[in-house]
Formats: C-alpha cells, sequence, structure tokens
C-alpha cells in the first residue's frame, strides 16, 4: 500500500503528535506513522483493579514545564498534586532520617558537602549554554570527563558522593560513571537548577494528570484522525534533495520532508539509502538510553498516610531508590511507586519476575513496616524490554559526544528533521521537551505556520 503526504512523522509519542498537529495547523498534509498499535511512545497508562488508570511510564509535570502545562490546559485535561503530607523517609549510608519539608536530618557534615557540591553543580550548569553546550568556555573540560570523575573531585565526603549517585539514578536511570558530565550540566541548567529537577513541591514531580498522563497524546491523536497509522514499524527511509521514501511495515509513504520523533538509539536503527553523515551517525552511536523498570504496587488504602508518612522514600543502598505515592486522584486504592534504576534494574531484570517482585517488596517493607508487603496488585514494567523504547527515561550522552558531534543533535539533513525530548534545549529529557521539540521542528518545515504559545 502507497500513501502520500507533505510531511511524513514517524513516531506518534508527544514530540511527533504535536509537531503532526502544528503542521497540519499550518495548512500542511501530515501522516503520522507508528510502529506501536497504540500511541504514547513512553507514556503509557495500566489499568487498576475497577478500571481506574495508572502510569507505567513518565507521570509527573511541575513549575517551569509551560509548554505541557500549556497543552494540558488547552486539550482540557487537569492535573492534581502528588501527595507529600507527612514524614518522607531518607536513608544514606547507615543512618535513617524521618523528617518533613525539603531537608533531611542527616550527619551535619553531609549536609555541608552536599550543600556545597550543589552550589557548584547549578554554577556549572548555568554556566553550560542550554541551546549548544559545546559552546560552553569549559565544555571541552566536561565533557572529556563522567559526572563521576567530577562528582568525585567536588564532594568530599562518602554520604555526600553516595547522595549524588542516587540523584543521577533517579535523574538519568544510568550511573554517574555512564554520563558526560557536560550532559549532566546541560540537563540540570535545561531544568533551571538541580532543586527543579528533584523536588516533588515545586519540582518536577509536583503534578499528575487526572486519568494519567497517556491522555495528552490520546487526545492529540483524536484530533489528527486519520492523519495516524498504527502498527507501522520504520525499517528503511530512502531520501535525497526532492524527499523522502519511508517504509513502514507494509505501507510505503512518500512525502517532501520527515520528522523522526524518535528516541537517538532507535532512529540509529532504521536503514537510511544514502546513508547519513558520519557525525550524525557517530552521535547516536555514543547516545544510549537509560534503564529502569517501574513498579507500582497496590493496597486496598494508602495506608502509609494513617501512620503518618507521605509515601515518598529515597535510599543510596536498597535497589528500590525511588519511591512515591502514586495513589490515583479518587484517593483508592493505595499505590506506591517505585523505581529500580540504571545498575539495580541491570540486577533486576536478572532475577525474573518471582526475585524482582520479592525484593521490591523488601525494600517497600524496610521503609514502610510489615503492611507494605501483603499488597493487593503489583504492576510493573521494564522498558529496556520494550521493543520500541529500549529504555527509559531517554538518552544520554557519554564522554566526549557533545564536544564531537553535538552539533548533529537537532541540525536536519536534507529532508530528514529530529524531534524528541532529547532535542530540547528546555527540560530535556521531559514531556515539556517533547512539546518544545514538536514545535521546534514545525517551525523549522514551515516557518510560517501558528505554533501554539506556551
Amino acid at each position: 500500500m502507497e500513501k502520500s503526504a507533505d510531511v511524513v512523522v514517524v513516531g506518534a509519542g508527544i514530540a511527533g503528535l504535536v509537531a503532526a498537529r502544528e503542521l497540519a495547523r499550518g495548512g500542511r498534509e501530515v501522516l503520522v506513522v507508528e510502529a506501536r498499535e497504540r500511541v504514547g511512545g513512553r507514556l503509557l497508562n495500566a489499568e487498576l483493579a475497577g478500571g481506574l488508570p495508572i502510569e507505567v511510564g513518565g507521570q509527573w509535570v511541575g513549575p517551569g514545564q509551560d509548554r505541557v502545562l500549556a497543552l494540558i490546559r488547552e486539550l482540557d485535561l487537569k492535573t492534581f498534586p502528588t501527595f507529600t503530607d507527612g514524614r518522607h523517609i531518607a536513608e544514606l549510608g547507615t543512618a535513617r532520617s524521618e523528617y518533613t519539608g525539603r531537608i533531611p536530618r542527616l550527619n551535619p557534615a553531609a549536609l555541608a558537602d552536599i550543600a556545597q557540591t550543589q552550589w557548584r553543580l547549578d554554577r556549572m550548569a548555568r554556566r553550560v549554554a542550554a541551546r549548544e553546550p559545546w559552546l560552553a568556555e569549559d565544555a571541552d573540560r566536561l565533557d572529556g570527563q563522567t559526572f563521576a570523575t567530577w562528582l568525585h573531585r567536588t564532594a568530599r565526603t562518602r554520604d555526600g558522593r553516595a547522595f549524588f549517585r542516587l540523584i543521577t539514578e533517579a535523574v538519568f536511570s544510568a550511573g554517574p560513571e555512564d554520563v558526560s558530565a557536560l550532559w549532566a550540566g546541560f540537563y540540570i541548567g535545561a531544568a533551571g537548577g538541580l532543586d527543579a529537577l528533584i523536588n516533588t513541591e515545586g519540582g518536577a514531580q509536583q503534578d499528575r494528570i487526572v486519568g494519567g498522563s497517556q491522555r495528552i497524546p490520546l487526545a492529540l491523536a483524536e484530533r489528527l484522525g486519520d492523519r495516524l497509522l498504527l502498527g507501522a514499524p520504520v525499517g528503511a527511509i530512502e531520501w535525497d534533495a526532492a524527499g523522502v521514501r519511508v517504509i513502514a511495515g507494509g505501507t510505503v509513504v512518500r512525502a517532501r520532508r520527515a520528522v523522526l520523533a524518535i528516541p537517538p538509539p532507535l532512529a540509529a536503527r532504521i536503514r537510511f539509502t544514502p546513508g547519513l553523515p558520519g557525525d550524525r551517525d557517530q552521535l547516536v552511536q555514543r547516545m544510549p538510553m537509560g534503564r529502569v523498570i517501574k513498579v507500582n504496587v497496590v493496597y486496598d488504602e494508602p495506608f502509609w498516610r494513617r501512620d503518618g508518612f507521605s509515601g515518598q522514600a529515597n535510599s543510596d543502598s536498597r535497589p528500590l531508590g525511588t519511591v512515591f505515592d502514586n495513589t490515583p486522584h479518587e484517593g483508592a486504592p493505595g499505590v506506591l511507586v517505585g523505581f529500580l534504576e540504571g545498575r539495580h534494574a541491570d540486577i533486576g531484570a536478572r532475577l525474573g519476575p518471582g526475585g524482582r517482585r520479592a525484593q521490591v517488596l523488601a525494600d517497600l517493607v524496610g521503609y514502610f513496616g510489615p503492611k507494605a508487603g501483603d499488597p493487593i496488585d503489583y504492576i510493573e514494567r521494564d522498558w529496556a524490554e520494550e521493543e520500541f523504547s529500549r529504555g527509559c527515561y531517554g538518552a544520554f550522552a557519554a564522554p566526549a559526544t557533545l564536544t564531537r558531534f553535538g552539533r548533529a543533535l537537532r541540525a536536519p539533513i536534507g529532508p530528514l528533521h529530529w524531534a524528541g525530548t532529547e532535542t530540547a534545549t528546555r527540560w530535556a529529557g521531559y514531556m515539556d521537551g517533547a512539546v518544545e521539540s514538536g514545535q521546534r521542528v514545525a517551525r523549522e518545515i514551515a516557518p510560517t505556520a501558528i505554533v501554539s504559545p506556551a
């Protein structure tokens, strides 16, 4: 079967759907091809008993994420705050702290070290130009080392280093030894600082979407109507100055332009004829996906609230290093969401379903007591096993990547344009970054098109 369009968009996550919507509004004939039989990419709702949705992919939005918040309002969706009332739990080294507010009660030397390291980190992130981090004054030095090296030279205490390892795993779903220090600085600067990334109230985890985050792409897809083709994995793209020929399953799409709104490692799996320039190919070889297994553990009620806990817990020693209250807007059933990230996801994946479940429940019991060991349901998603994601939360740059090949991240190649949250200049890795990238690529293709304000 053959189809034609002005623009073919590969990928029906937020980035691709936003790009398609803006181009269609500007009068372009658009077709979105998506490998899965669903829309949403790394956003996905599962179902609790009784039919309530629960997020097994990306889910949070927060202050400063103006583009996605504007989109949520435009789609007539609602948000509600992540539950934070009560005592949080922090385990660092051999110490356990139950605290309210932002700062756990830890060893004063460790707290001082964390504070000075964060100050230096935020200062470094501000120096890294968000739009072109490879042009920063000390870009070569930062890109020539891992984030682990930077942290080892900056943090002075064992607990301070352990804290930032935990933060790195929670933010990148990778270890600090995997990530370029320049990429870490860019990513943190693109969010406005470390506090914006790691805080709940006032930060990136502040709010959730009523009905689950997949409602955003579902609503966008509904408005696109028959401009969307599902179950059509793209295996090859032929391109020249006149346009593109996209082979998507049993369908061939001819178009003048193509938007690739998929993670960089997945774009590398498409066969391009002619082959892409060396810089682009080298770039995507050096941008792996993070690895995370997301687990929602379901109880009759959110018992931890009655016990005075917020459901928020962190540990530098437990595999389930980050936990939040993920109870639906309706208030029941109670849900705790936790993450096996980076090396913990590596190990967890090898345990098998039974061993992994036992480990998760043991960690939750360690945090919240025996009642956490008796759930009514257990829902997990290993994103590295997803054929058309191959990891989460996003791709990151290894050392010596951005300064050598970063200019290829967003630069069009003939009729080929690149979108996706990894290409954003603000809130890269988040839904907001995906929206920005979709709007940017629409302007590249149709400079006179009216792009939705945000």
